[in-house]
């Protein structure tokens, strides 16, 4: 099983009394995170078990009622102790907040509830107001890339590059795992497999398939469409978002992009980021930008598995797994911004309004002329370049792989 950096968290959390909800895409590896929690607790002779929510006589014994999973458990003798109860796929119960309710506000004291969702709009559809203050929401995402270090075995290696502190041959290192990490991005199973087209095969089944499921589980209808939606947004990741010109070029409604647009984002295949500005109600009035949560499913939407040197949207594919980085650093994606004039000047990110970074994948292409409506307008926020290589005109500058950590 691979480390994951989260993991001495969870186990923190399981100290509280709140529901902890592990929300994630499919295959990112939430019931492995589980099993682990499942084999911690033993080790520390607690009480736990583990059911999943596939199956389909459980899911109906709870459906009847919640205090029906008292015919699956036995909390411990010492009422001093508490059972810890793993649910995975939650989302499936046609109330969990009803389930969860009931169990937390009656043996909240006894039972300890550890629960996985697979895509957000089940969670956003079928948990109600009256769990709030009652749960802790994790989210769970494809591996950074220092889990995939440690996935490939190298764990000196990642520690190397969490510290920041890289010897010249383990910079080299790190520009070759780069490479794969790119183009098969983070999702555990494609790491794991060691062949090229064994790591294809695991990524067109995750988009095919398991979206294919999403899409039948929210609901729409044209599933013709909605893939070539999620392709024109690949194709455009970085670019702002016209749901007029989506909806024009698709032949659908302005609600049916939309809708989509919802699907894939509660399902943790993309990410919309907002305008950063100083008026509010500008900024709120302004189109978000769309980028993807795993470079390797985007790869796979596009068909395009080359070495990001070669790219003809290497820009944009740096830009997202720069975008990447930033989003698995943070819990609340309101911290990361963009900045767009009416004039289109523009700086990729904002992030926490402390730090402006813009991309360019060949440093040289930077002016910093250019930005100058940004930097005088925004003394307190410094602006940085972040370019692919450091070897341009022997100056020194962040790279994607300063945010890799």
């Amino acid at each position: 099983m691979i480390k994951r950096n989260i993991e001495n968290i969870l186990y923190k959390e399981l100290n509280n009394d709140e529901v902890l909800t592990l929300v994630g895409a499919r295959q990112v590896g939430k019931t492995t995170l589980l099993y682990k929690i499942m084999d911690h607790l033993e080790k520390q002779g607690q009480t736990a078990g583990f059911f999943s929510l596939e199956d389909k006589y459980l899911l109906t014994d709870l459906n009847g009622h919640p205090k029906n999973i008292f015919n699956y458990i036995n909390l411990p003798g010492d009422e001093k102790k508490k059972y810890f109860l793993l649910i995975d796929e939650i989302q499936y119960l046609d109330d969990p907040s009803n389930f969860l309710k009931y169990i937390y506000d009656l043996y909240k004291d006894r039972i300890k509830l550890v629960v996985t969702g697979s895509s957000a709009f089940y969670i956003d559809k079928k948990y109600k107001d009256s769990l709030a203050g009652r749960k802790k929401v994790i989210r769970i995402s494809p591996l950074t890339f220092t889990e995939f270090l440690v996935a490939k075995g190298e764990q000196e290696l990642s520690e190397s590059v969490k510290s920041g502190k890289l010897l010249k041959p383990e910079k080299d290192k790190v520009s070759f795992y780069y490479r794969e990490y790119f183009k098969f991005g983070g999702y555990p199973k494609a790491v794991l497999k060691n062949e090229l087209n064994e790591k294809i095969e695991v990524l067109k089944e995750l988009y095919l398939s398991f979206l294919k499921k999403d899409i039948l589980e929210s609901g729409v209808k044209n599933e013709i469409k909605f893939y070539e939606l999620l392709r024109l947004l690949a194709a455009q990741s970085g670019s702002l978002l016209n749901i007029n010109e989506l909806s024009n070029t698709l032949n659908i409604s302005r609600e049916a992009v939309g809708n989509y647009i919802y699907i894939m984002e509660k399902g943790f295949i993309i990410r919309l980021i907002r305008p950063f500005h100083s008026n509010i109600r500008k900024e709120l009035g302004k189109m978000p930008k769309v980028y993807f949560l795993d470079t390797g499913y985007r790869n796979t939407v596009l068909n395009n598995y080359d070495d990001i040197e070669v790219r003809p949207d290497k820009g944009e594919s740096l830009e997202n797994s720069l975008f990447i980085s930033l989003y698995n650093r943070t819990s609340d994606i309101d911290e990361i911004k963009f900045w767009r004039t009416k004039d289109n000047n523009e700086v990729d990110f904002i992030v926490q309004e402390k730090a402006a970074y813009e991309v360019k994948f060949n440093r040289n292409n930077f002016n910093p002329k250019k930005y100058e409506a940004f930097t005088n307008l925004y003394t307190n926020i410094p602006l940085n370049c972040v370019s692919y290589s450091k070897n341009y005109r022997n100056e020194e500058g962040l790279t994607i792989f300063d945010f890799l950590g």
